[in-house]
């Protein structure tokens, strides 16, 4: 047996490789600065899941680019799932206008 293990570690002493990768998951994170609504966001959109019992954040699913937002109550958001870092400012983008969209919907009903 102690033969045959050190061949295999002999033959491994060869061996070239050349290993291939590419960026599948990128995590980043936003600071808005301002107090966020989630109850009220997650009225205003399908997309937005907040259950404050499971977890203080509201998730906010976008779907082109394929990514998922943490939104906290601070204003901070954490982005996942996004390949590059354009994503990460596409899906950002589409957080900030669905709260501009609360935002005007909120002086409305005033």
């Amino acid at each position: 047996m102690a033969k045959s293990s050190s061949r295999d570690s002999a033959s491994l002493k060869h061996v070239v490789l050349h290993p291939t990768y590419r960026v599948v998951n990128m995590v980043a994170s936003a600071d808005l600065k301002i107090e966020l609504d989630l109850y009220g966001l997650a009225r205003l959109s399908y997309d937005v899941d907040y259950e404050p019992e499971q977890f203080p954040g509201a998730i906010l699913k976008i779907h082109e680019p394929k990514s998922a937002l943490l939104l906290f109550k601070n204003g901070k958001i954490i982005c996942t799932g996004a390949s590059t870092e354009a994503d990460v400012k596409l899906s950002i983008d589409q957080a900030i206008d669905l709260i501009k969209k609360y935002k005007r919907q909120l002086s409305r009903a005033k």
